[in-house]
């Protein structure tokens, strides 16, 4: 099995580069994308993993492409749009197309989960903040 991004199938997570926004428009989210159209080639899905650190968040944003995010580790509050959905480790948040959206670590530990879209890669995706 090939690891990094060596592969159109296969990618070691702590081998793709890791993305830090730490900003008052972004926030303080740290993210690695795993499959995309920029480093394997893929299509259609762009997927990859993220980490909001103690008190760490995704500002309010939305964007054309639906997306998932499904929580690995820790606890926090998703907004999709008017509602407010506690999340925690197998959770999993459906974000519509065009759904303004954003995500607060509210527990003591690392906020960890995949996310998902739906777009050949991160360069299709344009986020429109606040």
């Amino acid at each position: 099995m090939s690891t990094g991004h060596s592969s159109d199938h296969a990618v070691q997570e702590e081998l793709a580069p890791l993305e830090v926004w730490d900003d008052p428009v972004r926030g303080n989210v740290g993210f690695r994308t795993l499959f995309s159209s920029e480093t394997t080639g893929s299509r259609a899905l762009t997927t990859g993993v993220a980490e909001l650190p103690v008190g760490g968040w995704l500002a309010t944003h939305r964007h054309v492409q639906p997306e998932v995010y499904y929580v690995l580790a820790g606890a926090g509050l998703a907004r999709v749009g008017d509602d407010e959905i506690e999340v925690s480790a197998g959770s999993a948040v459906e974000l519509p197309s065009g759904v303004r959206h954003s995500l607060t670590n509210t527990g003591p530990d690392v906020l960890r989960l995949v996310y998902t879209l739906a777009a050949d890669g991160m360069s299709q995706v344009h986020y429109e903040f606040g």
